[in-house]
């Protein structure tokens, strides 16, 4: 479990890096070579290079795997942090979950979100006084800045997200 946490961290600060300028240009021109072999598969030519194209791609939402991840990552964290307290049994948390995911996507960054099992996780989830699933924690700065209980629609967690944003 700890290898794949680490694992997990590392691959995340990798993906998120963004590239200096140098290196999109090595991204840019760096090409695969694509062997070609004759009919009688003796002869081995090297076709034309194709280019390859990559995208950044950063991750908006994680899952928490135990208390020290939870306070690296969310009580430590610079970005505002959304804690999504939810249950694999909870029906509303199952709306809820990807509608959450969606709108703190769209913020490009300036949040992201922490999804805890409560089932896995009780001792925060006693530690942050959940007592009802969805349990939705704004936490700015490592303090609690805002919070509510049960399902909203995509306005309401809009303006939820701003309000933490600030």
């Amino acid at each position: 479990m700890a290898q794949r946490l680490l694992l997990r961290r590392f691959l995340a600060s990798v993906i998120c890096r963004k590239p200096s300028q140098s290196q999109w240009a090595a991204l840019a021109s760096r090409a695969l070579q694509t062997p070609q072999r004759s009919p009688n598969n003796l002869t081995v030519t090297r076709s034309q290079a194709r280019s390859i194209y990559t995208t950044r791609v950063c991750t908006t939402t994680f899952n928490i795997q135990d208390g020290p991840d939870f306070q690296d990552r969310v009580v430590n964290s610079e970005t505002p942090v959304v804690v999504d307290f939810h249950a694999q049994w909870c029906g509303p948390c199952k709306i809820l979950g990807p509608r959450l995911e969606k709108v703190v996507a769209e913020q490009h960054g300036k949040v992201v979100m922490a999804k805890v099992d409560i089932d896995d996780h009780t001792d925060l989830a006693i530690e942050y006084e959940v007592s009802a699933v969805p349990t939705v924690l704004a936490i700015k700065n490592g303090d609690v800045v805002d919070k509510f209980v049960g399902i909203k629609d995509e306005d309401q967690l809009e303006a939820f997200l701003r309000k933490l944003i600030g």
